[in-house]
C-alpha cells in the first residue's frame, strides 16, 4: 500500500473544509435558525432546574405564589420540548439542503471536466461519492453547530453549579480534564479509522461497478466465482476498519458513560453534606443535582463529535471532484457562413507525464473529408477530441474558421462541432429523444426521421414495437445498431466540423458505404475529421493525416501515401478489419476519454505487398520528416482521371465528396465516380441528390 503523503492529505482536508463552508453558506438561513431554536432550547433546559428548585422551595412553604411558578414550569417545560422538535426539523432541512448542494457541484464538475478527467475516477467510487459520502458529509454542518449548541447546556449548567453552590461545582470540575482527554483521544482516533474505512468501501465499490459492466463477459468467461473473490477481496479489511471505528467509539462511550455517573455520585454526595450544615437548601440540592446533569451532558458530544469526523472524511472524497478542472470556455461566435477550416498550430498534449500528441501542425481546409489513420496508440482518438476540444491541449492551440476553440461559448461550440463514437451511450426516454439528444433547440420529427435514414438507421427503427416511441429499455440493438443511432444523433445536430471517433467500426461494408455517401449528400456541409480503420475509409477521404507515435508522419491523398510501404503496412496490421461483423464489440471504450482501440486482427498479409496506384495529374503526399510543419489537403483531381485501382475495390460507384468537374446535365448524383479516383476534391462540400431531404 502507498503511505499517505502528509502535504495531499492536509490539502485535501482543505479542500473538504471548504467546501463544507460553501455548503453551510447555501443553507445558511435554515442553518441560522436551527442554531437559533437550539439555543433557545439550551436556554430553556438551563432555566428549568432553577424553575424547578425555586418552585418546590415555595410549595414547601406553602407560599401562595406556588402555583403561579408552577405554570411558569409547565410552560418552560413545553417551550424546551417544542424547540427541540423544530430544531430537528430545520436540522434535517440543512442536512438534505447541503447534501443536494455537495451532489450537484461534484456532478456539475464531473460532467465539465474533460472525458479522461473524469475517468481517472471508476464509476463505482464516482457513485460512492456522490451517493453515501456526499450524505454524510452534508450533515457537517448542522452537525457542527448542533455540537457548538450542545456544548452550551454543560458549560451553562457548570457556571449555575457554581453559582448554587461552589464546592459542589469544584468537585464535579475534578473529572473534566479525564473527559477533555477522552475526547481528543477519540477524535484522533476516530477520524484515521473513518478516513481508511472509506478508503476501501469506494475500491470495493469500483470493482463491483466494474463487474456489473462486465456481467455478459463473465459469464460466457465462466469466472463469476472469481469474479466474486475479486469484488471481495477487501472485505475482510472494510470489516476489520469498520470494527476498529465502532471499537473507538464504544471505548469513548462506555468511559464516558461510567465517569459520568460517578461526577454526579460525587455532586450528590458534597451535597448532601452542604445540605446537612444548612449550607444548601432542597430546592438548591435539587437545582445543583439537576445542574451537575446538565454538566454531565458534554459527555453526549461525544455522538456528534463522531458525525463531524465521518462527514469531514466522507467530504475529502466528495471534495475529490471539485477539484476536477474544467475546460475553459469563452464568449466569442463563430463568423456566420464559415466553411471550418480547421488548424492545429504546435498542439501537444500530454497524459501521466508523457506526449500523446507531439507538436501536431495541421490544417484542414473547410468542406475537407479527411481521415486520421495510425497504429493503435499513435494518438488518433486524442487528435479527435483535441479537434473537438473534449479535452484540451497542453500547448499549442486549435481554431475553428480562424477562432480559437477556447475562445468559443460552450453553446456556439456545442451547436457548430459534432461527435460520434464507437460505442455511443444513448439518452433520452424513447429512440427519438435519443436521437434528437442535445443542447440547443429540438430537432423536428421530420430531422429526426431524417438523420435516422442518413445513418442507415430507419429501417430497423420502424421494426421495434412502437418505432421511434420505443422506450430505449426495451429496444435490444446490436453493437451496428447502436453505432447508426449515435450517427443519426451527430447528423441530427450536424454543425461546421463533424468528428467521427471510429464511429462506423461495427457496421458492414456495405452499410458503412451508404453511411458515407448520406454524409456527402444527406447531412449539412461541413468539415469531417474521420477516424479511420478501414482502408476504403482512406480512400474516399479528401486528405488523409497518417499518425506515427503521437507526430503526423504524412498527409496527403491515400493514393499517393499507399506508396509508402510503411502506410501499407498500417492497414496491413491495423486496428480493425476491413470488414468487421455487424456485431457488438467485445470490449467497450469511454467516450471521449482518449483511450485508443484495443488491436484486432491483421488483414490479408497480401495487402502491404499490393503494388502502388499510379496517381494521374496528383501532386505527391506532403511528409513531415522532422519538422511537422503545417501540411493543408491536396489540390482537386478532376474526375475520371485514370488512376491506378482502389486498393479495396467498391461493390458499386461511390461519390465524390468534392465539386462535380465535367458532369453532364441530369446525372446522378453518384455517377462519374470511379473506384480509381480514390477521393475527391479537397474543400468541396459535395452535390445534394435531388429530391432528398438535408439534414441539418
Amino acid at each position: 500500500m502507498t503511505a499517505p503523503d502528509p502535504t495531499r492529505e492536509a490539502e485535501a482536508a482543505r479542500g473538504a473544509d471548504r467546501a463544507l463552508r460553501a455548503a453551510a453558506r447555501h443553507s445558511g438561513g435554515r442553518l441560522a435558525a436551527a442554531a437559533v431554536c437550539s439555543v433557545a432550547a439550551a436556554c430553556a433546559a438551563l432555566a428549568e432546574p432553577a424553575v424547578l428548585g425555586h418552585t418546590l422551595d415555595l410549595l414547601l412553604r406553602q407560599d401562595p405564589g406556588g402555583a403561579r411558578w408552577t405554570a411558569w414550569c409547565a410552560a418552560v417545560i413545553a417551550a424546551e420540548v417544542l424547540l427541540d422538535a423544530v430544531t430537528a426539523r430545520l436540522t434535517g432541512g440543512v442536512d438534505a439542503r447541503s447534501t443536494a448542494w455537495l451532489r450537484r457541484l461534484g456532478l456539475g464538475r464531473l460532467l465539465r471536466a474533460a472525458p479522461h478527467h473524469a475517468a481517472r475516477h471508476s464509476p463505482g467510487e464516482l457513485s460512492a461519492r456522490l451517493t453515501a459520502q456526499a450524505a454524510t458529509a452534508g450533515a457537517v454542518p448542522a452537525a457542527v453547530v448542533g455540537a457548538a449548541v450542545a456544548l452550551l447546556a454543560p458549560l451553562g449548567g457548570l457556571v449555575a453549579l457554581v453559582l448554587v453552590d461552589v464546592w459542589t461545582a469544584l468537585a464535579f470540575l475534578a473529572g473534566l480534564p479525564v473527559l477533555a482527554l477522552l475526547l481528543r483521544a477519540f477524535a484522533r482516533d476516530s477520524g484515521a479509522s473513518v478516513g481508511r474505512y472509506q478508503e476501501v468501501q469506494l475500491a470495493m465499490a469500483g470493482r463491483l461497478v466494474e463487474a456489473l459492466a462486465g456481467a455478459r463477459t463473465i459469464a460466457a468467461a465462466g469466472t463469476a466465482e472469481r469474479e466474486q473473490a475479486r469484488v471481495l477481496r477487501r472485505l475482510p479489511e472494510l470489516g476489520a476498519e469498520g470494527r476498529e471505528t465502532w471499537r473507538i467509539y464504544g471505548t469513548t462511550m462506555a468511559r464516558t458513560g461510567a465517569l459520568m455517573p460517578l461526577l454526579l455520585y460525587v455532586v450528590l454526595g458534597v451535597g448532601g453534606v452542604r445540605l446537612a450544615e444548612g449550607a444548601l437548601g432542597v430546592g438548591g440540592l435539587l437545582a445543583a443535582v439537576r445542574y451537575a446533569g446538565l454538566a454531565a451532558g458534554v459527555g453526549a458530544v461525544t455522538g456528534r463529535l463522531a458525525a463531524v469526523v465521518r462527514g469531514r472524511a466522507a467530504a475529502r472524497r466528495t471534495a475529490a471532484l471539485f477539484d476536477l478542472p474544467e475546460l475553459p470556455q469563452g464568449v466569442s461566435r463563430l463568423p456566420p457562413g464559415g466553411p471550418g477550416a480547421l488548424e492545429l498550430r504546435g498542439v501537444r498534449v500530454l497524459r501521466g507525464g508523457t506526449a500523446v500528441l507531439r507538436d501536431i501542425d495541421l490544417r484542414i481546409p473547410g468542406g475537407t473529408t479527411a481521415a486520421v489513420v495510425g497504429r493503435s496508440g499513435s494518438g488518433k482518438t486524442t487528435l479527435a477530441a483535441v479537434a473537438g476540444r473534449l479535452t484540451a491541449c497542453d500547448a499549442g492551440r486549435v481554431l475553428l474558421d480562424g477562432v480559437p476553440l477556447d475562445e468559443l461559448s460552450a453553446g456556439e461550440l456545442r451547436r457548430e462541432v459534432g461527435h460520434a463514437f464507437e460505442r455511443p451511450a444513448l439518452f433520452g426516454e424513447d429512440v427519438a429523444a435519443a436521437i434528437a439528444f442535445g443542447s440547443g433547440p429540438a430537432p423536428t420529427p421530420e430531422s429526426v426521421r431524417a438523420a435516422a435514414r442518413a445513418a442507415g438507421a430507419d429501417a430497423f427503427v420502424r421494426r421495434l414495437p412502437d418505432g421511434y416511441d420505443t422506450a430505449l429499455p426495451d429496444a435490444p440493438l446490436s453493437g451496428g445498431e447502436l453505432q447508426r443511432l449515435g450517427l443519426a444523433r451527430a447528423f441530427c445536430r450536424a454543425g461546421r466540423l463533424l468528428v467521427l471517433d471510429d464511429a462506423t467500426s461495427s457496421l458492414d461494408t456495405l452499410t458503412a458505404r451508404e453511411v458515407e455517401r448520406a454524409l456527402t449528400h444527406d447531412v449539412r456541409p461541413g468539415t469531417r475529421l474521420v477516424v479511420a480503420h478501414r482502408i476504403s475509409s482512406a480512400a474516399r477521404a479528401d486528405l488523409v493525416v497518417w499518425l506515427d507515435a503521437g507526430r503526423v508522419r504524412a498527409t496527403g491523398p491515400h493514393t499517393e501515401l499507399w506508396r509508402d510501404p510503411a502506410y501499407r503496412a498500417v492497414f496491413a496490421t491495423g486496428t480493425e478489419p476491413a470488414d468487421p461483423p455487424n456485431t457488438e464489440p467485445a470490449t467497450a471504450r469511454a467516450e471521449g476519454t482518449g483511450s485508443e482501440p484495443d488491436t484486432k486482427p491483421a488483414a490479408a498479409s497480401a495487402l502491404a505487398a499490393a503494388p502502388a496506384p499510379p496517381a494521374a495529374g496528383r501532386p505527391g503526399a506532403q511528409r513531415n520528416t522532422g519538422s511537422d510543419a503545417a501540411t493543408s489537403a491536396a489540390p482537386a483531381r478532376a474526375e475520371g482521371t485514370g488512376s491506378g485501382p482502389d486498393p479495396e475495390p467498391d461493390p458499386e460507384p461511390v461519390a465524390a465528396a468534392g465539386p462535380r468537374t465535367g458532369a453532364a446535365p441530369g446525372e446522378g448524383p453518384d455517377a462519374g465516380a470511379s473506384a480509381g479516383t480514390g477521393s475527391a476534391a479537397a474543400g468541396g462540400g459535395g452535390r445534394r441528390a435531388p429530391g432528398r431531404e438535408t439534414v441539418r
